[in-house]
């Protein structure tokens, strides 16, 4: 994708009602203004909430995620329950862009978020749910209590969520949780500035959403390697996305769907991916691997510095059609590693295994899938789960994302992409009827530019939030070169 710095109409609309907010010392601004290219978010201090109503706390549609509802899918089935669970990600960014666009109305008229949004949206996922029902229905056991995920509410960006369906508004204590894997620190900084300015595209990030990395103690923990751990480490060099491979598709979750993921992402490795690659065109694409054997697939929802300027995606789907925009920073670091396990020898992945970590959805769905990780150089033993990273003079930022280690030794996907790998415990062991498989860790590094407000890629209703990042890998080593994996984790070398 080339590069457009050309500030766009939307980003000049956020620029003229964006509010300043400045507060003691030295002027730092807490609001997102753009009065100049440069201005971001600096460090403020506390500084007490305002009181805001019910009404005027509400800022996103919460939608039940349908995929966790189903325990499996036939394959005979797959490809239409994959297309109407799409649809119904679609569905909501729709419903989402109309709330916000008609937000004043809702604020003035109670009823106007159930008649207008609430229950149609309603009506549209009920229908979608009905299909997969019938889809699966045709070939396998019908799946049971699926409709009960068609009601969708409004909720707020607060620690205190403020609800409201059917016309009716409800206080519920939800605060943010701390995703991660069992044997993972968490991060526990309070976000700093408690200004109500909106980032770039008018839906976050907000200033509530940063903290400064010094603030937080250190978290991380790792388990104890017993004698029989394989400790080996096996380095793949697959660039950083130097070619500008971008596209908002996501052919894991959203297979044969354009523009599934409703936002862009960085892809290194192979470079035939798009939504509708299937195994073999995966098999035979070109990769940017230095290693020709890894023909894998690594991808994640980029970076945007919110400075001003945009992308030629400005007015593309997954990028500012779904509130995506900004500057794409091209990583300064990428580092991808196997690592073994703490505890055991690791057997091979399987060919074309999927994987996701992380939830692209954790502000809405919460935190029990989140696998954020934020930190800055120097600091990476402070892990940030909800919050961006504020980083001192001379630091980058950096986001680390740690696979799951554990197969079930069967599958290479599951109905909700979820249940066919697993994170070992705490003590590093895999649960029972999984193996352990050597575990992907990508560490992606980036030269922010001091003081500038940066989010990531999101689904608009989720509000560029940090907790909301994931990444996503397909094996697609060959055979040889995953042996050579496997040998070089279990028997404690280091190999590229």
């Amino acid at each position: 994708m080339g590069r457009n710095r050309k500030r766009s109409k939307l980003a000049n609309r956020a620029i003229a009602a964006s509010a300043a907010l400045v507060l003691g010392g030295g002027g730092v601004i807490a609001a997102n203004v753009y009065a100049s290219a440069g201005q971001g978010w600096g460090r403020a201090p506390q500084q007490q909430r305002p009181v805001i109503t019910a009404a005027q706390q509400l800022s996103t549609i919460d939608c039940p995620e349908v995929a966790n509802g189903l325990r499996a899918v036939p394959d005979r089935a797959r490809v239409e329950v994959d297309q109407e669970l799409a649809a119904m990600d679609s569905q909501i960014t729709q419903a989402y862009q109309r709330f916000a666009e008609e937000k004043d109305q809702v604020q003035r008229d109670g009823s106007y978020a159930d008649n207008a949004i609430l229950r149609p949206l309603k009506d549209k996922r009920t229908a979608a749910i009905g299909r997969i029902v019938i889809a699966i229905d045709r070939v396998a056991q019908r799946p049971q209590g699926l409709e009960a995920l068609a009601s969708c509410t409004l909720r707020s960006d607060d620690s205190t969520q403020v609800k409201k369906q059917n016309g009716q508004g409800q206080g519920q204590n939800q605060g943010q949780g701390q995703g991660q894997p069992p044997g993972q620190g968490q991060g526990q900084g309070q976000g700093q500035g408690q200004g109500q300015g909106q980032g770039q595209g008018g839906n976050g990030p907000v200033a509530s959403d940063f903290v400064d990395i010094q603030s937080v103690r250190p978290n991380v923990r790792q388990p104890r390697k017993l004698r029989g751990a394989s400790r080996g480490t096996f380095t793949t060099d697959c660039g950083r996305n130097e070619n500008g491979k971008f596209n908002p598709d996501n052919v894991i979750v959203a297979p044969g769907v354009s523009n599934g993921a409703h936002h862009m992402h960085d892809y290194v490795g192979n470079q035939a991916n798009d939504a509708f690659a299937s195994d073999d065109d995966l098999a035979g694409g070109a990769t940017t691997c230095r290693n020709q054997g890894d023909r894998s697939t690594y991808y994640w929802p980029v970076l945007r510095l919110q400075n001003g300027q945009n992308e030629n995606d400005a007015d593309a789907d997954g990028g500012g059609r779904d509130r995506n925009v900004g500057e794409i920073l091209t990583p300064a670091q990428v580092t991808l590693n196997f690592t073994g396990s703490p505890v055991s020898r690791v057997t091979a992945m399987p060919r074309f295994l999927r994987i996701i970590t992380g939830d692209a959805k954790a502000f809405t769905n919460g935190t029990a899938n989140a696998n954020a990780s934020w930190s800055c150089t120097g600091f990476e033993n402070r892990q940030l789960k909800d919050k961006y990273p504020i980083c001192p003079q001379g630091s980058d930022v950096v986001r680390t994302f740690t696979f799951q280690s554990c197969w079930d030794g069967q599958n290479t996907d599951s109905a909700n992409h979820r249940t066919h790998v697993a994170f070992a415990g705490a003590n590093g062991r895999c649960p029972q009827g999984f193996r352990a498989i050597p575990q992907l860790v990508q560490r992606i590094v980036y030269d922010v530019p001091p003081g500038t407000v940066f989010a990531v890629d999101s689904f608009p209703e989720q509000l560029h939030k940090p907790v909301t990042d994931h990444g996503d890998f397909i094996n697609v080593f060959d055979n040889r070169l995953m042996r050579q994996l496997v040998n070089c984790v279990n028997s404690g070398r280091r190999c590229a």
